[in-house]
């Protein structure tokens, strides 16, 4: 049976001004998870929010943490995400030369770990660390920026990591550009996990974003009935 589909609003598009009160409202507005994007200026052009801003919004909500982790390098700093509060830890296949190493540690401090590619990572890298993760996160724009277009060619890549998985237990995300059309799209490939922030974040209350997050699970949802 297929797992539940998860919305998972991404703070990077929050007013950071009122960071707590958007956690609250979000959460209470029918998100399913927290993603935390996590960019460092040097894997990707942008800087964001450290550990100590996740530690700070942790005590907001009960919801699960699904921390995005990119920077390079990332393994001296799993601890320091742990301690703050993520559930879920994603590293980037790109971020280093010791994915397996990494996927380890992040399970060895207790949380589930995660591993992204980017467009033009092809997905056989993930074919040796299938049993070390919990969830699979793919970029369907060049992570860096929040409000990017939707690169349509992952659909396939999406496709073929459904496959790829097969019977176990791993959830398949996809973060990029994903709003009510593109949301059915992804779905339809095989994702049941959806990042999205300016799509949620629209309107900048809480009963926008309520209706937000309703439009793109209803989408989602008519996509796996495709």
């Amino acid at each position: 049976m297929p797992k539940p589909i998860v919305i998972a609003p991404s703070i990077l598009s929050a007013d950071f001004a009122r960071l707590g009160d958007e956690v609250n409202s979000i959460d209470a507005a029918g998100a399913d998870w927290i993603h935390c994007d996590v960019m460092d200026g040097h894997f990707v052009p942008n800087i964001s929010f450290g550990p100590d801003v996740i530690k700070a919004v942790r005590s907001r909500t009960t919801k699960i943490f699904d921390v995005h982790l990119m920077i390079a390098p990332v393994d001296q700093y799993l601890e320091a995400f742990a301690k703050a509060g993520a559930d879920i830890i994603t590293v980037h296949a790109e971020a280093g030369p010791h994915l397996d190493r990494s996927l380890q540690a992040i399970r060895g401090l207790g949380k589930k770990a995660g591993v992204t590619i980017c467009p033009a990572t092809s997905e056989q890298v993930l074919l040796h660390v299938l049993d070390r993760v919990d969830l699979i996160l793919v970029m369907t724009v060049n992570p860096g920026f929040g409000g990017q277009s939707f690169i349509r060619s992952q659909l396939d890549k999406i496709r073929c990591i459904r496959g790829m998985i097969g019977e176990r237990s791993i959830r398949l995300e996809v973060d990029g550009g994903v709003n009510v059309e593109t949301a059915a799209q992804v779905v339809a490939a095989g994702a049941d996990t959806i990042v999205a922030g300016s799509a949620v974040f629209r309107g900048g209350t809480e009963e926008a974003y309520r209706a937000n997050i309703s439009a793109i699970r209803g989408a989602a949802e008519a996509g796996r009935r495709c």
